[in-house]
């Protein structure tokens, strides 16, 4: 069985980078470790990380909810917005 790509997280080494649009336009890189920072949660792992814009002072928060083999299942923004990999620059 093939496993697609998500379109917004990518996988670099043993992290998992994105970008964050929040309210005010201001794009916010993120990386996320797997071994430090993603916390096992009933069917698999989940991390929540608070992002703080560092020109316009947003903020926003980025949740994640994880399978068992580390593949992302659900992704909710409050206060911004995930950005597609295919727009990063």
């Amino acid at each position: 069985m093939f496993f697609r790509r998500d379109p917004h997280l990518k996988v670099e080494g043993r992290f998992f980078l994105c970008r964050v649009k929040t309210a005010s336009g201001e794009v916010v890189p993120i990386r996320i470790s797997r071994t430090a920072e993603v916390s096992p949660a009933e069917g698999g792992y989940f991390v929540r990380k608070e992002i703080v814009a560092p020109n316009s002072l947003d903020r926003a928060v980025l949740e994640v909810w994880f399978d068992r083999r580390m593949r992302p299942r659900r992704k909710e923004v409050q206060g911004g917005e995930l950005v597609p990999i295919k727009e990063w620059k």
